[in-house]
């Protein structure tokens, strides 16, 4: 497992008003790949994982300078927490232009995660995506998908075309139709859910959800308190599964508790 992943600072706790958070983090190369084209940020308020396309290098370099882009967020006055999908967009317009210059529109990657921010003094998840990596919610026991894939199987399946277990095993289901830094469509989906005391938030890389089904993630969420176990364990999981991707996650927890 890499040890130090883009951006990543040390803390792994913090405080919104109403909930205290907790979060773990891990990345890990896999079984197959030569390098880790992943990059996640873990800075209160910020959590997102963004994984790179187009080849050796090119993919590390624009999933670097999309979360260190994000980064900027916290910078924000009230540190972040009054961001808006708009402002957030702005950065991904950002990190788009950025990623372009750097590598000649070569390379790509997608983006999902969340901004804990506050509306009329409570606190929120700013839920955000382009791609097909993924941000989940376990909740009194349930397990649910925010994200909706950007991907060509993901369109055949909204048609009726595919069910979802044809997806997770068609040929095209590693073609993004939405990212950064490569297409014509940088514009993220965005939902605003409020954070409960008890909510445990899961961001990932497609590295994960290829190799566990969403009833394994569901049944390892449920029973690692810790949130670095649980990462650590969703990623060796996905390692005895297969490895077959770079595999990223970061679970964050909300618990009672005032800033």
């Amino acid at each position: 497992m890499n040890p130090e992943p883009d951006a990543v600072p040390p803390a792994a706790h913090g405080a919104a008003r109403g909930v205290r958070l907790r979060w773990g983090f891990g990345t890990d190369i896999g079984l197959v790949r030569e390098n880790n084209e992943d990059s996640l940020i873990a800075l209160d308020p910020v959590f997102a994982v963004a994984d790179g396309m187009g080849g050796h290098e090119a993919g590390e370099v624009a999933s670097a300078l999309c979360v260190r882009t994000l980064a900027k967020i916290a910078e924000l006055p009230g540190g972040g927490r009054k961001a808006s999908a708009g402002v957030v967009q702005q950065y991904l317009l950002s990190a788009n232009a950025r990623i372009r210059e750097a590598t000649g529109s070569r390379a790509g990657t997608t983006l999902a995660g969340l901004v804990v921010v506050e509306r009329s003094g409570q606190p929120n998840w700013l839920v955000m995506n382009i791609g097909d990596s993924r941000i989940y919610r376990l909740s009194a026991g349930v397990l649910t998908q925010i994200s909706v894939d950007h991907s060509a199987v993901q369109e055949m399946v909204d048609a009726g075309h595919l069910t979802r277990a044809q997806a997770a095993v068609h040929p095209r289901r590693n073609v993004v139709t939405r990212a950064l830094g490569a297409g014509d469509e940088a514009a993220a989906d965005f939902w605003l859910l409020p954070a409960a005391p008890g909510d445990r938030m899961l961001v990932c890389s497609d590295g994960l959800t290829g190799e566990l089904e969403d009833d394994a993630i569901a049944a390892i969420l449920a029973a690692e308190g810790d949130p670095q176990a649980a990462v650590d364990e969703l990623i060796q999981a996905a390692l005895r599964s297969g490895g077959r991707d770079n595999v990223t996650a970061i679970v964050i927890d909300a618990q009672p508790g005032d800033a």
